[in-house]
Protein backbone atom coordinates (compact mmCIF):
# COMPACT_ATOMS: atom_id res chain seq x y z
CA UNK A 1 0.00 0.00 0.00
CA UNK A 2 1.34 3.43 -0.94
CA UNK A 3 0.83 6.52 1.23
CA UNK A 4 0.95 9.84 -0.23
CA UNK A 5 1.91 12.82 2.42
CA UNK A 6 2.58 14.96 -0.31
CA UNK A 7 0.05 16.04 -3.13
CA UNK A 8 1.61 16.91 -6.77
CA UNK A 9 0.77 20.76 -5.74
CA UNK A 10 3.14 20.60 -2.25
CA UNK A 11 6.23 19.56 -3.96
CA UNK A 12 8.28 22.43 -6.16
CA UNK A 13 8.74 21.80 -9.58
CA UNK A 14 12.68 21.13 -10.76
CA UNK A 15 13.05 24.40 -12.97
CA UNK A 16 11.36 26.33 -10.24
CA UNK A 17 13.60 28.63 -7.40
CA UNK A 18 13.82 27.56 -3.97
CA UNK A 19 12.09 30.00 -1.78
CA UNK A 20 14.55 32.30 -0.41
CA UNK A 21 15.37 31.04 3.42
CA UNK A 22 17.47 32.76 6.34
CA UNK A 23 20.42 30.82 6.59
CA UNK A 24 22.75 30.40 3.87
CA UNK A 25 22.71 27.79 1.43
CA UNK A 26 26.22 25.43 0.66
CA UNK A 27 26.59 24.94 -3.54
CA UNK A 28 25.52 21.31 -4.53
CA UNK A 29 26.51 21.57 -8.12
CA UNK A 30 24.75 23.29 -10.72
CA UNK A 31 21.32 21.87 -10.61
CA UNK A 32 21.47 21.69 -6.57
CA UNK A 33 21.38 17.11 -6.83
CA UNK A 34 24.78 17.07 -5.13
CA UNK A 35 28.46 17.95 -5.46
CA UNK A 36 30.69 16.58 -7.93
CA UNK A 37 34.23 16.26 -6.60
CA UNK A 38 37.42 15.09 -8.99
CA UNK A 39 40.39 13.07 -7.30
CA UNK A 40 43.92 14.77 -8.59
CA UNK A 41 44.51 11.44 -9.80
CA UNK A 42 41.61 11.39 -12.21
CA UNK A 43 43.01 14.61 -13.86
CA UNK A 44 46.98 13.26 -13.86
CA UNK A 45 45.58 10.50 -16.00
CA UNK A 46 43.60 12.72 -18.69
CA UNK A 47 46.67 15.27 -18.77
CA UNK A 48 48.95 12.07 -19.70
CA UNK A 49 46.53 10.29 -22.08
CA UNK A 50 46.48 13.80 -23.96
CA UNK A 51 50.07 13.95 -24.08
CA UNK A 52 50.72 10.41 -25.36
CA UNK A 53 48.83 11.43 -28.65
CA UNK A 54 51.18 14.59 -29.25
CA UNK A 55 53.64 13.50 -32.52
CA UNK A 56 57.12 13.96 -31.48
CA UNK A 57 56.53 12.84 -27.70
CA UNK A 58 58.79 9.38 -26.89
CA UNK A 59 57.85 9.30 -23.41
CA UNK A 60 56.91 10.73 -20.07
CA UNK A 61 58.99 11.66 -16.97
CA UNK A 62 62.48 11.31 -15.77
CA UNK A 63 65.05 8.92 -16.29
CA UNK A 64 64.00 7.05 -12.75
CA UNK A 65 60.46 7.16 -13.54
CA UNK A 66 60.75 5.71 -16.85
CA UNK A 67 62.91 3.00 -15.59
CA UNK A 68 60.13 1.93 -12.86
CA UNK A 69 57.34 2.43 -15.79
CA UNK A 70 59.14 -0.03 -18.36
CA UNK A 71 58.91 -2.48 -15.46
CA UNK A 72 55.20 -1.88 -14.87
CA UNK A 73 54.59 -2.17 -18.69
CA UNK A 74 56.30 -5.69 -18.58
CA UNK A 75 53.86 -7.10 -15.71
CA UNK A 76 50.99 -5.63 -17.96
CA UNK A 77 50.20 -2.20 -16.22
CA UNK A 78 50.91 1.22 -17.22
CA UNK A 79 51.18 4.18 -15.20
CA UNK A 80 49.18 7.31 -17.41
CA UNK A 81 50.20 9.07 -14.76
CA UNK A 82 54.00 8.78 -15.20
CA UNK A 83 55.90 12.39 -15.65
CA UNK A 84 52.42 14.50 -14.82
CA UNK A 85 51.92 16.64 -12.00
CA UNK A 86 48.90 18.58 -11.17
CA UNK A 87 47.72 20.40 -8.09
CA UNK A 88 43.70 20.50 -8.13
CA UNK A 89 41.76 23.22 -6.69
CA UNK A 90 37.97 24.03 -6.53
CA UNK A 91 37.77 25.55 -9.90
CA UNK A 92 41.15 25.65 -11.24
CA UNK A 93 43.56 22.87 -12.59
CA UNK A 94 47.48 23.43 -12.76
CA UNK A 95 49.85 21.05 -14.18
CA UNK A 96 53.16 19.79 -14.50
CA UNK A 97 54.92 17.69 -17.28
CA UNK A 98 58.26 16.11 -17.58
CA UNK A 99 58.52 14.42 -21.40
CA UNK A 100 60.68 12.98 -23.71
CA UNK A 101 60.93 14.00 -27.17
CA UNK A 102 61.53 12.47 -30.24
CA UNK A 103 64.80 13.44 -32.49
CA UNK A 104 64.61 15.44 -35.03
CA UNK A 105 60.85 16.76 -33.88
CA UNK A 106 61.51 20.66 -32.94
CA UNK A 107 61.26 20.84 -28.91
CA UNK A 108 59.19 24.04 -28.57
CA UNK A 109 56.57 22.62 -30.79
CA UNK A 110 56.12 19.24 -29.24
CA UNK A 111 55.96 21.55 -25.72
CA UNK A 112 53.50 24.24 -27.52
CA UNK A 113 51.20 21.31 -28.85
CA UNK A 114 51.28 19.09 -25.39
CA UNK A 115 50.60 22.15 -23.67
CA UNK A 116 47.41 22.40 -25.63
CA UNK A 117 46.20 18.90 -25.39
CA UNK A 118 46.60 19.00 -21.41
CA UNK A 119 44.43 22.46 -21.91
CA UNK A 120 41.91 21.36 -24.06
CA UNK A 121 41.30 17.76 -22.49
CA UNK A 122 41.31 18.76 -19.19
CA UNK A 123 38.78 21.83 -19.67
CA UNK A 124 36.85 19.96 -21.82
CA UNK A 125 36.41 16.61 -19.72
CA UNK A 126 36.64 17.53 -16.34
CA UNK A 127 35.08 21.39 -16.60
CA UNK A 128 37.55 23.25 -14.76
CA UNK A 129 39.71 26.20 -15.53
CA UNK A 130 43.67 25.39 -16.23
CA UNK A 131 45.99 28.02 -14.86
CA UNK A 132 48.91 27.01 -16.56
CA UNK A 133 50.30 24.14 -18.08
CA UNK A 134 54.29 23.60 -17.22
CA UNK A 135 56.64 21.25 -19.33
CA UNK A 136 59.89 20.39 -18.80
CA UNK A 137 61.86 18.11 -21.52
CA UNK A 138 64.61 16.19 -19.58
CA UNK A 139 65.94 14.34 -22.80
CA UNK A 140 65.74 13.62 -26.42
CA UNK A 141 65.34 10.12 -27.66
CA UNK A 142 67.58 9.12 -30.54
CA UNK A 143 66.36 6.41 -32.91
CA UNK A 144 69.50 3.52 -32.67
CA UNK A 145 70.44 2.37 -35.88
CA UNK A 146 70.88 -0.89 -34.11
CA UNK A 147 67.61 -2.16 -33.78
CA UNK A 148 66.88 -6.29 -32.36
CA UNK A 149 65.46 -7.10 -36.43
CA UNK A 150 68.95 -6.42 -37.28
CA UNK A 151 71.00 -8.58 -34.99
CA UNK A 152 69.82 -11.31 -36.37
CA UNK A 153 70.61 -10.67 -39.84
CA UNK A 154 73.98 -9.46 -39.13
CA UNK A 155 77.13 -11.45 -39.74
CA UNK A 156 79.11 -12.23 -36.50
CA UNK A 157 82.20 -9.81 -35.90
CA UNK A 158 84.18 -13.01 -34.98
CA UNK A 159 84.66 -16.85 -36.70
Amino acid sequence: MTIQTHTPADVPAKNTPAPIQDKPIQDKGKDGRGATTVADGVVAKIAGIAIQEIPGVHALGGGAARAIGNLREKVGQKDLTQGVSVEVGQTQVAVDVTLVVEYPHPLQEVADNARDAVYTAIEDLVGMEVTEVNVTITDIHVPSEDSDADDATREPRVA
